[in-house]
């Protein structure tokens, strides 16, 4: 079956018309090639025509694009290691030299941009204390290096308009953080032995104060002790006295019985005297 002639023709434009157009959407950038060569850069955002078959459209995101890169070990002016973690924030700025130096891959570029920011970020750490790095103002070491970025990336048609630091912590390999163990551990130390000196000290503090109590009290006791002996010596004597004097021979009897118990108390005791001596006339047979 035959196509009548008009048919093929209006064919024919229609799809030289479709590759002869192109559309640069909003927020992107379109570069035009030439047999391979660039013909026309900064093709701004709309419907533009090209040379079908000769002429090739290649269409960019100029949006900002976040470039993330994997952390990187530094050296602090003391030497010690610090691990930094950041991304850039960027954008194609000249199409063509973004095309000639990544053949408009943006994972090329993303690789070309690291070491240039490494190396600038490098530069500031080395000329701080870790402190400096840790402590102090993040955006001053951007700030001072983010001109040096721009001149380094400006080669790969790109610009740099913020870089941020995420994170900056101590290799766990890294003698910083032994150091900061020990350190760690001799305040622990120190804050331990200070309790226990404390402790020590409330403790003799307690027992000097207990002692005090108890020689105190103790003392009381015994002048307590004392003055009731001296009392109930002085109410026996006395009740010896109006005793003796009620019935004197009684009260000399009592006396001598006391004195043979004392004096054979133990059950061993030999005494030699007179029989007629006084000490044994309650022991006599009157009879």
């Amino acid at each position: 079956m035959k196509y009548p002639f008009w048919i093929a023709t209006a064919v024919a434009v229609l799809l030289a018309l479709m590759g002869s157009t192109y559309v640069v959407r909003e927020g992107q950038v379109a570069m035009v090639l030439n047999l391979g060569r660039v013909a026309r850069t900064g093709v701004e955002p709309g419907l533009h025509f090209k040379v079908p078959l000769v002429e090739t459209a290649l269409v960019f995101d100029r949006r900002l694009q976040v470039l993330d890169a994997e952390p990187e070990r530094y050296l602090t002016s003391e030497r010690k290691d610090v691990s930094v973690d950041f991304f850039a924030v960027g954008m194609i700025e000249d199409v063509r030299a973004f095309y000639r130096a990544t053949g408009g891959d943006e994972s090329v570029a993303s690789e070309r941009l690291a070491p240039i920011i490494k190396d600038a970020l490098r530069n500031e750490i080395n000329s701080r204390t870790l402190q400096e790095v840790v402590s102090g103002n993040r955006s001053e070491i951007i700030d001072r290096q983010l001109e040096a970025i721009n001149r380094g990336a400006a080669t790969v048609g790109m610009s740099i308009v913020d870089l941020r630091i995420k994170q900056i912590d101590l290799p766990t390999d890294s003698q910083v953080i032994q150091d900061v163990y020990r350190r760690m551990s001799a305040q622990r130390h120190q804050v331990a032995s200070a309790l226990r000196a404390e402790g020590a000290e409330q403790a003799q503090t307690v027992r000097s104060q207990a002692d005090k109590e108890q020689a105190v009290i103790v003392a009381e006791a015994e002048r307590d002790a004392q003055r009731l002996r001296g009392e109930g010596d002085a109410r026996a004597a006395a009740l010896y006295a109006e005793a003796a004097g009620r019935d004197p021979g009684f009260f000399a009897f009592q006396r001598s019985l006391e004195a043979y118990r004392k004096s054979f108390d133990d059950g061993q005791g030999v005494i030699v005297l007179d029989e007629d001596d006084e000490f044994l006339q309650y022991l006599k047979d009157d009879r």
